[in-house]
C-alpha cells in the first residue's frame, strides 16, 4: 500500500521535498590520529548495531483506537464540551489520530536525521567524527524503518510533516557552515524527540510502542553524546560574534519545537476552527507539563556544549526551562541504555526459558516412548 493512500492529506508539495544543498564535501588525508573519546563512540556504534525485524516483536498486537494506551488525561480535549459529545468511537479515533500525528513527525524527523548524519559525514572536516557519523546514518534509517512500519502496519494513519519540523529541518540543511547540521540536529530536534520518546515510552501500557521506543533512544543516547562531544571542542575555538550566531539558531529552533508539539493538525481533523485549537493547547496543563519535560534534554546539553550567553538564558526563562540547565544529562543518557538491555535480558530469559521447556517435553516424550 502507497503512503499516500495512508496520510490523512497530502504533503503541501508532493511526497518529494527538495532542500538546495550548501557549504563544501571535506575530506581528510589524515588516516593515523583521532580523539579517543570518538573513536570509542564509533566502535560502540558498531557494535550496538541491530536489526529491527528481528528484535522487535512484530507480532504483539496493537489496537488502532488505542495504540499507546495512555490515559485520556493527556489528550488536549479531554474535559472539554468536545470530549463530552464524543462517542465512545470519536474518542478512539481521537486516539488513532494523535498517537498518528507523534509518530508521523518521528518518522520524518529520523528521516531529516539520517539527511543530517550523510551531510556531516560530508561536511565535518575530522575523520574521527566521519567515522562516526557514518554509523548513525545506518542507525536512523533503521529509525526511520521501524516508525514508517509502526504507522502502516499498526496504527493505519499518517500526517504530513509539522510545518515547524520542516522549517527547522529546512535551516539546518540550507546552512553552509558543518556544524549546524550538529547543533540543529543532533542538539535541537533529536534532543526534543528522545525527552517525547520517554515521556510516551514510560506511559504508554502497550509492549509494542514500549519495546520500539526502548530501542531506538538506546541508539539515540550516542547521538547526542556524539554531537556534545564534537560541538563542546569546536565551540571552545570560536569567536563571542560567532557563538552568538549559534545561539540565535538555538532560540529560534526552541520556538519552533514549542510550537510544534500543539497537534493542530489533528484538533482541525475533528472539526475545530484553528483559533480555537490554539487556546484550547495554551490552555491545557498537561500539554504545558510536556513542553516543559520536552526540553529537559535539550537546555542542558545547549549549556554543556558552551552555548549559555545572556540572550539565550532570557529565552529560556521565558519558555519556562531555564531550571533545566543544570540537570544531570548523563544519568539520563545511561537510563536509556540501561531500559533497552533490561528489555533484552527479559527477551533472553524469555528464549532460554522456552528452548529449555521444549528439550525437556522432547526428552519426556522419548522416555515415554521406551
Amino acid at each position: 500500500m502507497s503512503s499516500r493512500e495512508t496520510y490523512t492529506q497530502e504533503p503541501a508539495d508532493g511526497l518529494l521535498w527538495e532542500v538546495p544543498a550548501a557549504g563544501a564535501a571535506r575530506f581528510s588525508w589524515e588516516y593515523d590520529e583521532g580523539r579517543a573519546r570518538l573513536l570509542a563512540l564509533y566502535q560502540k556504534g558498531k557494535d550496538k548495531q541491530w536489526d529491527a525485524t528481528t528484535r522487535i516483536d512484530w507480532g504483539q498486537e496493537v489496537d488502532p483506537l488505542d495504540p499507546l494506551g495512555t490515559p485520556d488525561e493527556s489528550t488536549v480535549l479531554y474535559g472539554t464540551p468536545y470530549w463530552d459529545r464524543m462517542s465512545a468511537r470519536d474518542r478512539g479515533a481521537l486516539r488513532q489520530h494523535f498517537a498518528a500525528w507523534q509518530f508521523s513527525q518521528f518518522l520524518h524527523g529520523e528521516q531529516g536525521a539520517m539527511v543530517c548524519a550523510a551531510r556531516i559525514t560530508e561536511s565535518v572536516p575530522d575523520l574521527d567524527a566521519k567515522f562516526y557519523s557514518a554509523t548513525q546514518a545506518m542507525d536512523e534509517a533503521r529509525h526511520a524503518e521501524i516508525y514508517s512500519r509502526f504507522l502502516h502496519e499498526k496504527i493505519q494513519l499518517l500526517y504530513p510533516v509539522n510545518d515547524s519540523l520542516r522549517a527547522l529541518l529546512g535551516d539546518t540543511l540550507r546552512d553552509a557552515r558543518w556544524d549546524m547540521p550538529y547543533l540543529g540536529m543532533q542538539v535541537l530536534i533529536e534532543g526534543l524527540a528522545l525527552a517525547a520518546f520517554g515521556m510516551i515510552r514510560d506511559t504508554t501500557t502497550k509492549p509494542l510502542p514500549h519495546q520500539i521506543l526502548a530501542y531506538v533512544m538506546q541508539d539515540e543516547a550516542r547521538h547526542v553524546a556524539f554531537g556534545r562531544m564534537a560541538l563542546r571542542d569546536h565551540y571552545r575555538q570560536l569567536t563571542d560574534a560567532e557563538l552568538r550566531e549559534r545561539e540565535e539558531f538555538v532560540i529560534e529552533g526552541c520556538y519552533l519545537m514549542r510550537d510544534r508539539l500543539r497537534g493542530l493538525e489533528v484538533l482541525e481533523n475533528f472539526g475545530i476552527p484553528r483559533a480555537e485549537a490554539l487556546e484550547l493547547t495554551e490552555q491545557s496543563e498537561f500539554l504545558h507539563l510536556f513542553r516543559k519535560l520536552l526540553f529537559s534534554r535539550i537546555v542542558p546539553c545547549v549549556k554543556d556544549i558552551g552555548l549559555w550567553g545572556p540572550r539565550l538564558r532570557r529565552a529560556y526563562a521565558d519558555l519556562g526551562v531555564l531550571d533545566l540547565g543544570d540537570a544531570e544529562l548523563d544519568t539520563l543518557m545511561a537510563q536509556d541504555e540501561e531500559l533497552a538491555e533490561q528489555l533484552d535480558a527479559r527477551r533472553f530469559a524469555a528464549e532460554e526459558a522456552a528452548r529449555t521447556a521444549e528439550i525437556a517435553a522432547t526428552v519426556a516424550e522419548g522416555a515415554a516412548e521406551d
